[in-house]
């Protein structure tokens, strides 16, 4: 009995609800397509949510309107329960416990790292002041960084450093715009597990919107897909991935193969609508009573493993082929399709 009584309040805490979005609208021109338009969703305190969408599909603008930066049409945003305040209601635009990272960084690029850090702290504990800093400092990796103007880093490490400063000053949910647009690659994995440590260690809600599937599929815990300013789907990566309910959710974050009707039939797949899609991977090279003979049009390296390009019937497809080298191009090959969904 007493160990239920003790889990409870803990269970709570997790559970929490830190964001509520209701019927959110934002217009920036009537006669087109811009903005977002009659959003709801709900987020848990601790967690990491990705706002994923093609460019100019509304992910910045519904960032900013959680902030507090812009001012709605319609709808409300609630942090922690109560209404968040709008540009026109508020001396200084934005939330004290929200704190938001862009593109540009926002940094003093004349001052030290440490500087530009401490400065979102109060100076009447100065020891205190310190402490936190170097503290944050350590989070991000970025402590033998400390006496190096902005001037001095790489894109990478300017991103570190203001993410700390974000984070500094008791920060409760973290907006991330576009976080890795100016990381190259080698150092975006690196930067995703920073995030997703830090989130863990500090237990800060983190929303971040990103026109890149790999961020959400490799931190969130929970996915928004947004298409022309509406939101299509939500929810955790692995099932949103698995089970999207629009073609433009599976293209966007498994690149999936579209094929219509007539084109399914040709190899093989029964349609019962009007559109068959499936991911590369799930186009397995193997042969079977149902597996159906392709010729291998083209072969495309991508490191561990290679895809390809495989016609049959006048219809092309993609598969992905994990030992290296076993077809090449103008071999045939035997492929099953068991798994595909139907739009």
């Amino acid at each position: 009995m007493y160990r239920r009584i003790f889990l409870y309040p803990y269970l709570y805490r997790v559970k929490q609800q830190i964001i509520s979005v209701k019927n959110l609208t934002k217009q920036y021109q009537t006669e087109q397509s811009s903005g977002v338009r009659n959003i709801s969703f709900d987020i848990e305190s601790g967690k990491i949510v990705a706002i994923l969408g093609e460019s100019g599909s509304g992910k910045s603008t519904l960032l900013k309107c959680i902030y507090g930066l812009l001012k709605t049409d319609e709808g409300e945003v609630h942090f922690k329960g109560k209404r968040v305040l709008g540009p026109d209601e508020q001396l200084i635009p934005g939330h004290k416990e929200m704190k938001m990272v862009t593109q540009d960084f926002s940094l003093n690029i004349y001052a030290k790292v440490y500087d530009n850090i401490a400065s979102m702290l109060s100076n009447t504990d100065v020891q205190g002041k310190k402490e936190k800093t170097f503290q944050m400092m350590r989070h991000l990796n970025i402590e033998h960084l400390k006496d190096k103007k902005i001037t001095q880093l790489s894109g990478g490490e300017q991103q570190r450093v203001a993410i700390a400063k974000a984070l500094v000053s008791d920060t409760s949910l973290l907006l991330l715009d576009e976080p890795f647009s100016q990381v190259d690659a080698l150092l975006k994995n690196q930067l995703r597990a920073d995030i997703k440590r830090i989130a863990e260690e500090t237990g800060v809600t983190v929303i971040m919107v990103s026109h890149d599937p790999a961020d959400g599929l490799f931190l969130a815990d929970q996915l928004l897909l947004i298409k022309d300013g509406q939101l299509l789907q939500q929810g955790e990566p692995s099932f949103v991935y698995n089970h999207p309910d629009h073609i433009y959710t599976a293209r966007l974050l498994g690149n999936a193969v579209v094929l219509h009707a007539a084109e399914a039939e040709k190899i093989g797949l029964q349609a019962k609508g009007q559109t068959v899609v499936f991911y590369p991977e799930w186009a397995e090279l193997k042969s079977s009573w149902n597996s159906k003979r392709f010729e291998v049009k083209d072969v495309y390296y991508k490191g561990f493993y290679e895809e390809l390009l495989l016609e049959r019937n006048g219809v092309t497809i993609r598969a992905i082929q994990l030992n290296r080298g076993e077809h090449k191009k103008n071999d045939h090959v035997q492929v099953n399709i068991d798994h595909f969904l139907r739009f």
